[in-house]
């Protein structure tokens, strides 16, 4: 309990649950990125993956955990550095800090609303845009679903501007894990920079590309 009582034991769970979920967006991508291949590849995989049982729902629930905690965390690290000196501390962050920095609270929320949406959309099955006929019809016609979604250009765009925020996010994220693991000082700083930023922009373009080609008509049946 005293861990937690202290900011450092707080950031070191940030920064555990962090790399958790950088874990979990790294996986994410491998497996959607076989709509690249087709049809075929991205619905085997899904396949495997529901074939997995309670062992997905096992993973689903550490990782809800682990999102849990690191929100709660972040809103109270947030609100903690805020309250300690209002005034002084607003002049000074904004005088250090990046723009990724600075908005981590409101890239964080954005990030769990779109979180919510996703889930709703591709998990649960009850957005509009995928149609309960066509998922009754063919259940297991993932790549279907994501043509059907990404042929709508504000879906598209919502998830591209989804990516963009998380790119924020992670490229300051990615520099606070490594400092708050202690293995950041001044003369590594702009090397861990870059280290995140590139990593980001790899997320980013994977993650975007998937809904872009699709609305341009690349990716087709």
């Amino acid at each position: 309990m005293q861990f937690l009582s202290s900011s450092v034991g707080r950031k070191v769970l940030m920064a555990i649950t962090g790399f958790f979920m950088l874990f979990f967006v790294t996986v994410h991508l491998m497996g959607n990125s076989s709509v690249f291949i087709g049809p075929s590849a991205l619905n085997t995989y899904a396949e495997k993956l529901h074939s997995l049982g309670i062992l997905v729902w096992i993973f689903r629930g550490f990782m809800f955990l682990m999102l849990a905690v690191h929100v709660f965390f972040g809103i109270t690290l947030t609100l903690e550095n805020s309250a300690a000196n209002p005034s002084k501390y607003a002049k000074s962050r904004k005088l250090k800090a990046t723009f990724a920095g600075r908005t981590m609270i409101w890239t964080g929320a954005l990030l769990l609303a779109f979180l919510v949406y996703h889930l709703l959309q591709f998990t649960f099955r009850i957005t509009p845009d995928i149609l309960p006929a066509a998922v009754a019809n063919r259940p297991g016609d993932v790549y279907g679903m994501m043509l059907g979604s990404f042929r709508i250009a504000t879906i598209s765009l919502v998830y591209v501007a989804a990516m963009v925020t998380l790119f924020f996010h992670l490229s300051h994220g990615i520099q606070s894990f490594f400092q708050t693991v202690g293995c950041s000082n001044d003369n590594t700083l702009p090397k861990v920079t870059m280290v995140g930023k590139l990593i980001s922009v790899l997320f980013l373009v994977g993650y975007s590309a998937i809904p872009a080609l699709i609305l341009a008509g690349i990716l087709k049946k």
